[in-house]
């Protein structure tokens, strides 16, 4: 797909080049294929353009799919490995199934990447470029991502416990991501990209009605708001299928409007209204809803970070020939 007709699927959203100076892990380049698969950033766009053309809340999952994988076992691609009659997967832990979502985007653009180079373009690096393309789509920011990671090898539910729940305060949050190498002020930054994707009632219905033992309802929760969530989200309900965005407003737009949503008390989850219960990221979430550009610029920088959690590179790892099973 042409780069204008890119911009076109954007409902007008302006092209955003942020320039961010982020030490790089060793071996980690911008245009890492640049002599071995030359169109692989390339084919990865256009099957995730082609994605977001069919169901624009595709591009939150894919965003969300390079973040789940990061967080356990480091940028390796393991969140994509199949579970075996032996051995449950990170996709299959609760922490993952049933929301984690475009698993079959990751298989779509590997199966373009074998017509042309087979073998050659990491699924870690595959999530890199496709959290990248969704970010543009859904934003307008376009950034370099530095490639050349390797794939693991191993994929284990038990370690999904690395990944911070919906239910973290914000000192939990600060040490989770303090755990990845990530800054209190990244992981304030990294919850902005909650302005776009939806979430399971489940995930956050003990907010609603048994908040604790002297109230059913989180008091920090706008009133109308929960209402609103009530309606969507009925008590009792185990429902799978019931979800609800987690921006009304702009549910497919990555903008400051989640930071505008937590200081208004619409914040869904524990863990995204707990922001406003330190000085110093209240003073964050204040300052990324105010200023313009200012939450942009931060969040490319944190991607770019957490994009070298834990990467493999060199020698370690391979490149698995089926994102789904190791080789």
């Amino acid at each position: 797909m042409g780069s204008e007709k890119v911009v076109n699927t954007m409902l007008g959203l302006v092209l955003v080049l942020v320039c961010v100076s982020v030490q790089l892990e060793a071996q980690l380049e911008v245009g890492f294929y640049k002599n071995t698969c030359e169109s692989a950033e390339i084919i990865v766009k256009e099957e995730v353009t082609k994605a977001f053309d069919g169901n624009r809340g595709l591009a939150a999952g894919l965003v969300r799919l390079h973040f789940h994988d990061c967080f356990v076992r480091g940028c390796d691609g393991s969140v994509l490995i199949d579970s075996t009659p032996t051995s449950t997967s990170e996709k299959d832990s609760p922490a993952n199934n049933p929301s984690l979502r475009g698993f079959e985007v990751i298989d779509a653009i590997q199966n373009e990447l074998d017509k042309e180079c087979k073998g050659v373009v990491s699924c870690a690096d595959i999530l890199a470029f496709a959290a990248r393309d969704s970010i543009f789509l859904t934003s307008g920011i376009y950034y370099g991502v530095p490639a050349g990671r390797k794939d693991g090898r191993v994929s284990l539910a038990s370690e999904t416990t690395d990944l911070p729940p919906p239910t973290f305060d914000v000192d939990q949050l600060t040490r989770s991501f303090a755990k990845k190498g990530l800054t209190q002020e990244e992981m304030v930054t990294l919850s902005g990209a909650h302005t776009i994707g939806r979430s399971h009632c489940t995930s956050f219905s003990k907010r609603l009605y048994s908040f604790n033992a002297t109230t059913s309802q989180d008091p920090s929760l706008d009133p109308n708001y929960a209402t609103d969530l009530k309606r969507n989200c009925p008590q009792g309900s185990n429902d799978p299928n019931l979800v609800v965005p987690m921006n009304p407003d702009s549910p497919t737009t990555l903008d400051v409007g989640y930071y505008s949503d937590v200081l208004g008390n619409r914040g869904l989850f524990t863990s995204d209204q707990t922001l406003m219960t330190n000085p110093a990221t209240a003073n964050q979430v204040k300052q990324n809803a105010d200023i313009p550009g200012l939450w942009q610029r931060k969040f490319v920088a944190a991607m770019l970070k957490m994009g070298q959690v834990g990467v493999l590179t060199g020698n370690a790892g391979e490149i698995r020939l089926k994102c789904r099973v190791p080789n």
